[in-house]
């Protein structure tokens, strides 16, 4: 039974308050009441004070039938606005939300450098333009959350980024410093698992997000909440090792599962074999489509040795959902019922194995996602793809 003081109560019920009228996107005082097992009162106090910080709005819903329209309650999208940023090996993707989740403003600059300090610069410059463009509002940029493709420890330091070779980096120290706006640092991986949850797997607690783009990167949600391990530095499962004394790695292993199974390794091998410098998807698109022989060889053999780390993922977590987020893999549309061939155990269990939906859009979503959550202070956070509540 959960106990504590008057204040700590009615922040839980303003949590749950608020994640309600998001997830329903608008909603009446009394369904709010029934939603939530909350009486009257409680939402009349809480709703009271929602409208006076500016957080819902009120408006008259639209019917047909005689008598008073009802007054539905909605989250006031233009309070403030969230930043969510993927800064990847070769780009940065900056989009602007606003607190209802709905993207206002999506914008890519090519990276030519891994020097910190010049895209530190380039960052501080971003973050200040959509600070001044949301400067308008009742809250302005409320928060900022920038996804990383390497190892982010628990304190939101960047261990270790292997493409960028950045170790140590106080990132998030440097931007508040800056900018003047909360910013916080999460792996890319964790992102992506949690804009699973958020846009599309609403009901599952239990949920594995295998990245398989640059490297090989894993998002656990386990009861609704990234597990991160001691320091922070669970989910790189892209090293573990698949075949012993293997490849090389970066990381200083041999035999890593990265170097197998994710698509910078397939298209790396693939542009081998056909003795040019890179393929892109649409190459491989075409490929597939004429069923050429060797782009074949070579998709079997990803998949074999992607079925063989998925195979450990599902015996050491038991997942209830099972994500993999591959461009590659959605071009091929036997897929799927390949790996799960491949995964016949009678000691592995799960309940669903799909590919993402969101592709390479996860990361991103899941910063602004983020964001808005941390903004709101709410427990849990329902959102719906590219529809805005009050339209």
């Amino acid at each position: 039974m959960i106990t504590g003081d008057a204040t700590y109560i009615k922040k839980i019920n303003r949590s749950l308050i608020i994640s309600k009228i998001i997830e329903h996107g608008m909603v009446s005082r009394a369904d709010l009441s029934k939603i939530t097992g909350l009486n009257k009162a409680t939402i009349s106090v809480q709703v009271s004070d929602l409208l006076a910080e500016e957080l819902i709005i009120e408006t008259r819903q639209e019917h047909k039938n005689l008598g008073r329209r009802p007054i539905m309650l909605s989250i006031n999208k233009h309070a403030g606005f969230v930043l969510g940023i993927d800064l990847d090996n070769h780009t940065i993707t900056f989009t602007l939300s606003d607190i209802s989740g709905f993207p206002i403003q999506t914008n890519i600059i090519e990276l030519h450098t891994s020097d910190y300090d010049e895209i530190l610069k380039l960052l501080i410059r971003e973050i200040n333009y959509y600070k001044n463009e949301s400067a308008q509002t009742r809250y302005g940029l409320v928060g900022v959350v920038i996804g990383i493709h390497g190892i982010v420890n628990k304190d939101e330091m960047i261990n270790f980024v292997p493409k960028h070779q950045w170790q140590n980096k106080p990132l998030k120290e440097d931007l508040e410093a800056a900018a003047g706006t909360p910013v916080y640092i999460e792996n890319n991986a964790n992102l992506c698992s949690f804009a699973e949850i958020v846009y599309k797997h609403h009901q599952s607690n239990n949920l594995l997000s295998v990245n398989l783009y640059s490297g090989i990167g894993l998002g656990i949600m386990v009861n609704g909440e990234l597990l991160k391990g001691y320091h922070g530095y669970a989910g790189e499962i892209g090293h573990i090792i698949v075949v012993p004394d293997g490849k090389p790695c970066n990381c200083g292993n041999f035999g890593c599962w990265e170097q197998y199974a994710s698509e910078y390794s397939f298209f790396t091998q693939l542009a081998q074999k056909k003795e040019t410098l890179w393929v892109s998807y649409e190459d491989i698109r075409g490929w597939l489509i004429h069923q050429e022989p060797v782009t074949l060889v070579q998709i079997h053999e990803f998949i074999k040795f992607l079925s063989i780390g998925l195979n450990n993922l599902i015996n050491l977590y038991n997942p209830e959902i099972l994500i993999i987020n591959s461009e590659l893999l959605c071009l091929y549309p036997n897929a799927i019922d390949q790996i799960k061939a491949r995964l016949a155990s009678t000691v592995s269990h799960y309940r669903e194995l799909l590919l993402s939906e969101l592709g390479k859009e996860a990361c991103i979503m899941g910063a602004c996602a983020l964001a808005i959550k941390n903004f709101l202070d709410i427990s849990e956070l329902k959102l719906t793809i590219g529809t805005d509540p009050l339209q």
